[in-house]
């Protein structure tokens, strides 16, 4: 129970990735507050959670671009536990609209397929919800630790490290993310708040499965293959594969790390490929 008693807030709380992170926390201890646009999907976890015996848990509506929506949830937790210790920037992913249709452009390739016909309104839309809707509740959930300390841990991608094919906007959006993790982590670190991010590998979540499998949800596309030829593990992750980064960098075990990213990757970032 590395982590009995602190108050950890969740952001994007009931995805594929987040919802397992969720479970680490509350088997170390945590009181949890899940903060979803859609408190429904969140609920459903809660329920889960209690099944499992872990009842100090607070379903919060939020939307992680609206500061009034995250300061009423950072009253509520405050109402309820009296402190925040721990935030984990979990809401983000990627949409087909800020997406290329083609992994390079050719001489014969139509504009509407490539970077030129990119939609920058989806450019801009996947850029505000990774990365402003990590700064802004930053700001607001992290204020509540001042004068108490505690740690945020934010949540990149191997599109930060290793830009892909067709998804510019996530790929510099999540890259802006770790950017901003190691401000951060200067920034507050004389005020005893830690700030660290993890960078999963290759998950398959809603987010990706179009790009990553085919329509019978077991073949891997061909863009999967060649992911899966450059991750030496030979596998796509594991949602269960988070756990121990999440409770290492969010525990008292980690007391002295600030402003690191850590790969949960299977070798990815250290295969070239050949």
């Amino acid at each position: 129970m590395k982590l009995k008693d602190r108050v950890a807030v969740i952001t994007g709380a009931s995805g594929v990735l987040c919802s397992e992170m969720v479970r680490a926390l509350a088997d170390e201890g945590c009181k949890l507050a899940l903060l979803n646009r859609h408190a429904e999907s969140a609920e459903a976890l809660r329920a889960s959670l209690a099944a499992q015996g872990h009842h100090d848990v607070i379903v919060t509506s939020g939307d992680v671009l609206d500061r009034a929506s995250l300061e009423a949830a950072r009253e509520r937790v405050l109402r309820e536990w009296g402190r925040i210790d721990i935030l984990v920037n979990g809401a983000g992913g990627n949409h087909p609209s800020g997406t290329t249709k083609v992994e390079q452009l050719e001489k014969d390739t139509p504009k509407a397929d490539g970077f030129f016909g990119l939609d920058l309104g989806g450019f801009e839309n996947v850029n505000r919800l990774n990365l402003m809707g990590t700064v802004l509740p930053s700001q607001v959930f992290g204020e509540a630790m001042l004068g108490k300390g505690g740690c945020v841990l934010n949540v990149s991608s191997m599109n930060a490290t290793q830009p892909l094919t067709k998804v510019g906007g996530y790929s510099a959006a999540k890259a802006g993310v770790e950017n901003f993790t190691r401000w951060l982590a200067v920034h507050l670190a004389k005020v005893g708040i830690r700030v660290n991010a993890v960078s999963p590998g290759f998950f398959i979540t809603e987010q990706n499965r179009f790009l990553m499998m085919e329509a019978d949800g077991k073949t891997p596309t061909p863009r999967g293959k060649k992911v899966l030829a450059k991750t030496p593990m030979g596998r796509f992750g594991d949602a269960k594969d988070l756990r121990g980064a999440t409770v290492f960098l969010c525990s008292d075990e980690a007391s002295f790390i600030t402003g690191i990213v850590i790969p949960v990757d299977g070798g990815f970032l250290a295969h070239s490929g050949v």
